[in-house]
């Protein structure tokens, strides 16, 4: 650990630039695809402003549990089947994935596609089961 302090000591513009660079690494991603939103807040969107849950899972994983009224579309296909949502565009889409891992990119192709109201659920599907959410098994 004192190699460690000694490099950053001996070092302070490049750790400096690197640090800069993650901040605005991290800033750029969450932009991209949204801003983030608890399970909480989810269930406040889908009850007054009618949200859409947009789930980018494969079927497989959408099939043994999902949030109530999410629309499946792996993202995957997402790019090929985003005529799907074309109805949806005047409302909130928050996008769900297993952890956080694939709404972020889902959420950015969205957005460039022109949908405004685009954001993504902060941990995915695991944060939904672990705050003791209901989920769905089925197909839809």
């Amino acid at each position: 650990m004192a190699r460690f302090f000694e490099f950053v000591s001996n070092h302070l513009l490049l750790v400096g630039v690197f640090v800069g660079l993650l901040v605005l690494f991290v800033m750029n991603e969450s932009r991209r695809g949204g801003r983030s939103v608890t399970a909480q807040e989810l269930v406040n969107l889908v009850n007054r402003e009618k949200a859409l849950v947009l789930d980018v899972r494969d079927r497989k994983e959408f099939a043994a549990g999902h949030i109530v009224d999410a629309v499946n579309i792996p993202f995957a296909t997402l790019e090929k089947r985003m005529s799907e949502l074309n109805n949806h565009r005047e409302r909130p889409i928050v996008v769900t994935c297993k952890m956080g891992q694939h709404a972020g990119a889902a959420g950015a192709l969205l957005r460039k596609a022109g949908f405004a109201n685009v954001m993504r659920l902060s941990g995915g599907i695991a944060e939904w089961r672990s705050s003791s959410l209901p989920v769905v098994k089925g197909k839809e």
